[in-house]
This record gives structure tokens, C-alpha cells and sequence, in this order.
């Protein structure tokens, strides 16, 4: 019998393990509060840690390695009678080929978190249902990183991910909880998942496919002619500036990117930048000093 039970286990484990999309960290920070007894936002913790990590986000089958690494910080800057309002922090990164270094995807705050929360409450996600303003905005987040993630491996590769973020602001407009308007005064997750879907920032994803994919995965191999595409994207992203100044997903691409571009145009073979670094300039003026630091 106890040999039947250990093949069993052995032949149930791929059923289980691995098979989940993220290798997630979530943090909850609580100190902006001020509360003395802190459980109530170390379970909170503990349950979105286990929430975004063994949750299966979509039908596809992810190898360990394939992963997609993400965090997720939480400040509670409010707490009242089970009320929560906080801010979160969203950060991703993927693998470049034929090295040990990660690139940042996505880095973003998004200042609209508020929900409510009684510890030990079971987090569910229905992509049907709105229960849960937490549940619903990291899900949504969820998604938008793995899309992100997999526009970086193939062209457009992330529009079913980000369908599935646009359904849960449909299902979360009927809310009144803030974040989810798409007629706000601040950039919300509706105009976010909504550029993310919209053929007018189409360049926005063909930059991020060649960057990633034709730019940073061959700089191990071909440091010039990475280089080179990566300059080509800026002058890609360029068009979508003069079409749509102050886009929404520039901003984005240059929180994410900016030091990474930085590092890379300073490091290694020399290329001619100056061309670099006017369109840098011109399309990202608030990273001037950034682009300023480049040595070469």
C-alpha cells in the first residue's frame, strides 16, 4: 500500500508543481499606518504571496524556467475597520539569452489601491465576477506584466493577456472603487490596457519585441548589432511620440528602461550615439541627466 501511495504521488506531482506563470514576491508595507498589532498585514502578506503564485492564470504550460519574475509592493498608507488604502508597486523582468542578466519590463505605481480586507479572507479570482477590489487589481496587473513578458519573446505575443486585463476593468467599472474610470483625470488601468489593445500605439510592441528580442537577447553574441537595433527602436518610439505626444506607454517603456539603455550604450564595443542621444532627448526629456551620463 505504502509503495502504491508513492507512485501515486510521483505520477500526480507534474499535475501540481511548476506548472504555475509567476515566480512572484509580494510585499505589504505597513509602516505609514503606524498600527501596533501588525498580523492582520503579515497574513495579508503571506495570502497574496500564495494568491499570485499558485493561482493558474492561463492554460498554457510554464517550465520553471519560464517564469515570469515579478514584485509586487504594497503600502498601506490608510487602515480603518478592515479598510485598506495603499499604494502598489509593480515590477517586472525577463531573462536575456546566453547571460545571467534580468531586464526590467515593467516598473509602475499606481496609487488607486483601495479595498477592503478581513484577515483570513479567502482571495478568489473569477474573471467573470467583480468580488474584490484587491483580488481585481492584481489580477489585472497579473495579466498586464505577462503581457508585457510575452510581447518580449514574440510579436504581439501578449494580446490575449491583455484582453483578459480589459475584461477585468469591464467587470470593475460597475465598482466604485477608483482606478477603473475611463474618464479620470489621472492615467488609469482602463487607458493603460486600452493603449496596450489599440493599433494607434501599435510601435509601442514592435519596440518591445526588437528590443528584447532582436536588440538585448543578441548583444551576447553581437554586441554592435544589438546596439544598433536598440537605437533603431528609439527612433521607432519616435513615431509614435510625434503622433501621440506624452503617450501613456512611453512613459512606461522609459520607467522601466532608462538605466538599462544607459548601461548599455556605455558598456562594451563603441557605437556612434550622438544621433542616440538627440532622439532620446527628444522623445524622453525627463530622463535628460540620464541620457546626459552616457559614456562613450
Amino acid at each position: 500500500m505504502r509503495n502504491f501511495l508513492f507512485v501515486l504521488i510521483v505520477l500526480l506531482l507534474p499535475m501540481y508543481g511548476g506548472a504555475q506563470e509567476l515566480n512572484a514576491v509580494v510585499t505589504v508595507n505597513s509602516d505609514q499606518v503606524g498600527q501596533t498589532n501588525q498580523q492582520v498585514f503579515k497574513t495579508l502578506e503571506r495570502s497574496l504571496n500564495d494568491f499570485v503564485n499558485k493561482t493558474k492564470w492561463t492554460n498554457r504550460t510554464y517550465k520553471e524556467i519560464e517564469r515570469l519574475n515579478a514584485r509586487m509592493f504594497i503600502t498601506v498608507t490608510e487602515y480603518q475597520n478592515n479598510k485598506f488604502s495603499a499604494s502598489i508597486q509593480l515590477q517586472s523582468s525577463r531573462p536575456v539569452f546566453n547571460t545571467s542578466y534580468d531586464s526590467p519590463t515593467f516598473n509602475y505605481k499606481d496609487n488607486q489601491l483601495n479595498f477592503e480586507y478581513t484577515e483570513f479572507q479567502p482571495l478568489v479570482f473569477n474573471e467573470n465576477v467583480y468580488n474584490s477590489n484587491l483580488v481585481s487589481v492584481v489580477a489585472y496587473y497579473v495579466y498586464i506584466m505577462l503581457g508585457i513578458d510575452a510581447d518580449t519573446f514574440e510579436l504581439e505575443g501578449g494580446t490575449d493577456f491583455y484582453r483578459k486585463a480589459q475584461n477585468i476593468v469591464t467587470q470593475a467599472q460597475g465598482s466604485s472603487a477608483a482606478g477603473w474610470s475611463q474618464d479620470a483625470s489621472e492615467r488609469t488601468r482602463f487607458e493603460l490596457a486600452d493603449n496596450l489593445l489599440s493599433n494607434t500605439f501599435k510601435e509601442y510592441r514592435v519596440a518591445m519585441y526588437n528590443y528584447h528580442r532582436k536588440g538585448l537577447d543578441i548583444l551576447a553574441d553581437n554586441n554592435s548589432t544589438g546596439k544598433q537595433v536598440i537605437s533603431g527602436t528609439m527612433r521607432l518610439l519616435e513615431t509614435l511620440v510625434k503622433r501621440r505626444p506624452n503617450a501613456f506607454l512611453i512613459q512606461t517603456f522609459f520607467d522601466a528602461k532608462s538605466e538599462e539603455i544607459k548601461n548599455v550604450f556605455s558598456d562594451g564595443p563603441k557605437v556612434d550615439i550622438v544621433q542616440l542621444k538627440e532622439t532620446l532627448a527628444r522623445i524622453a526629456p525627463l530622463y535628460s541627466s540620464t541620457w546626459n551620463s552616457i559614456t562613450y
